[in-house]
């Protein structure tokens, strides 16, 4: 079993839409080609995984309910480890954190795409966004978060063709 201590604890967020695709944001300033994920974020203290879950996903993206709707979860935890550059940073290595431990969450949108707001909550975490096929995603992540997407796909792909 792999000791997690020292990973940030933290939620992930596949949305979906009705034709089973899965909404990806580009992150703001990231450079090309690895600058999609979809939105995640820390877990703030006291709050559980999918209230953290559902507090990111509407300030990264400004859907919250009635236009979400939970579909499923990963009961384990899903870890990577920051690369040196991320590791070294002083609001990482200052707390300790070697990685990020992650829940993950689906959710199906039943909004359109004007329902979105990137500014819900500032500073603005992306720029712009797009659906695509769940199964497409890793090859689009940073390779470090790689491992999870692959992961998360596995999990969710029976729910890309509800």
């Amino acid at each position: 079993m792999r000791d997690l201590t020292r990973y940030r604890p933290n939620v992930g967020c596949v949305l979906f839409n009705d034709q089973g695709q899965v909404w990806l944001g580009r992150r703001a300033g990231a450079p090309e080609p690895w600058c999609w994920q979809f939105p995640q974020g820390g877990m703030d203290e006291g709050e559980s995984p999918i209230e953290a879950a559902v507090r990111e996903l509407y300030e990264e993206t400004g859907a919250r309910a009635p236009l979400i709707e939970p579909l499923g979860a990963i009961d384990d935890w899903l870890a990577y480890d920051f690369p040196p550059d991320i590791a070294d940073r002083p609001d990482q290595a200052g707390r300790g954190w070697i990685g990020q431990k992650q829940k993950w969450f689906a959710f199906r949108w039943l909004g359109n795409d004007a329902d979105f707001d990137l500014d819900a909550v500032p500073p603005r975490e992306f720029e712009t966004f797009r659906w695509e096929a769940l199964a497409a995603t890793p090859a689009l992540i940073i390779p470090w978060k790689r491992a999870v997407y692959e992961a998360v796909a596995e999990a969710f792909g029976p729910l890309a063709g509800r």
